[in-house]
């Protein structure tokens, strides 16, 4: 038995013949010692060991010969099942939780939650993506038309845009409190069209109206208008190379139809890919950022936020975002189909 323990388990004694109760004793303990002197189950046995008359401060003898757990063996389960807790492993190894927690941090394993991805891809699915991605990255391996993309998508903009975040506290400060957002918030949908040279045509959707496959073509000719005005050589010199995502809307035969109507070249995008979508993995990422913590009572205001938002990023911004579209199609050929990690 080391010093350490000797100390600790003389201390649970004392406060025992003095009376005092387990977790009172453990406290007092942990205040003279460190907050990790003794645990109040730890406590909790000694005082039930002592109270059955048995006062020696030695640890029980065991029988048979102590077994000897190398950190390969724990190492091998963990990677076998990398969601076993500390407490399933000292469980299959008869060892303590923290001698466990202790020699994975050895191994330089740090307990990290999981990451949320947009689906549980099938091997179809994944099919899909590598052949897609493998015929865009190549296709525009041979002749870049980054430069000639339109891309688009939606998304809901909240009047109430509460995050929790982190702050510098003492140990007696108060922690701030943020309210949880509304189960049913007040929001309005954004529609955006946008090229590297920045924002195309974005328009807000009136409230309690949806997008329909007819709407959805009236928004086509709107944007189709205002690419001649704002890039009128992609209309008369190029073509407009058109990416979207799979929303029924946006797939409908009527839309399709407007889409070749307006001379428009469609590009092959798969199914449950926000990963590369320039507008979700760029554009409305770097909204979300910019709109966190902020409180809208209007929807001139919100209208006025993000009209601000797209006015302050620099043609760069939009250049950089779609351009990053060929490597991200390059990532997921190496995954063989999979999600990547950023």
């Amino acid at each position: 038995m080391d010093t350490n323990n000797s100390v600790i388990r003389s201390c649970l004694l004392y406060e025992f013949k003095l009376g005092a109760k387990a977790i009172v004793a453990a406290r007092k303990i942990c205040m003279a010692f460190g907050d990790h002197a003794v645990s109040s189950r730890t406590a909790q046995k000694w005082f039930k060991r002592f109270t059955s008359g048995n006062y020696s401060l030695t640890d029980e003898a065991r029988s048979g010969r102590p077994k000897i757990i190398e950190n390969d063996n724990i190492k091998e389960a963990v990677e076998s099942n990398s969601s076993a807790t500390c407490a399933d492993l000292a469980q299959m190894f008869n060892l303590s939780a923290e001698c466990i927690r202790l020699r994975l941090h050895q191994m330089g394993k740090t307990w990290k939650l999981s990451k949320w991805i947009p689906h549980d891809l099938s091997e179809d699915n994944k099919l899909s993506r590598l052949s897609i991605c493998s015929a865009n990255f190549s296709r525009n391996e041979k002749y870049s038309f980054l430069d000639s993309l339109l891309t688009c998508d939606e998304k809901w903009i909240l009047y109430s845009n509460s995050r929790r975040s982190y702050h510098w506290l003492s140990s007696t400060d108060p922690i701030p409190h943020t309210p949880k957002n509304s189960l049913h918030p007040k929001k309005i949908l954004l529609c955006v069209w946008w090229t590297t040279a920045g924002i195309i045509h974005y328009e807000f959707l009136v409230t309690g109206r949806t997008i329909t496959s007819g709407l959805y073509c009236e928004q086509l000719q709107r944007v189709q208008e205002a690419l001649i005005k704002k890039q009128p050589s992609l209309i008369n010199r190029k073509k407009v190379i058109f990416l979207q995502d799979n929303a029924k809307p946006h797939t409908a035969k009527i839309s399709r139809e407007k889409i070749s109507e307006l001379g428009w070249d469609l590009l092959p995008h798969p199914p449950y890919s926000p990963d590369i979508s320039p507008t979700d993995y760029h554009l409305f990422l770097a909204l979300d950022n910019f709109m966190r913590n902020k409180q809208f009572k209007t929807q001139v205001e919100v209208t006025n936020a993000v009209r601000q938002f797209f006015e302050s990023k620099s043609v760069d911004f939009y250049r950089n975002g779609i351009q990053k579209l060929s490597s991200r199609w390059e990532r997921v050929i190496e995954c063989e189909g999979n999600y990547f990690d950023e």
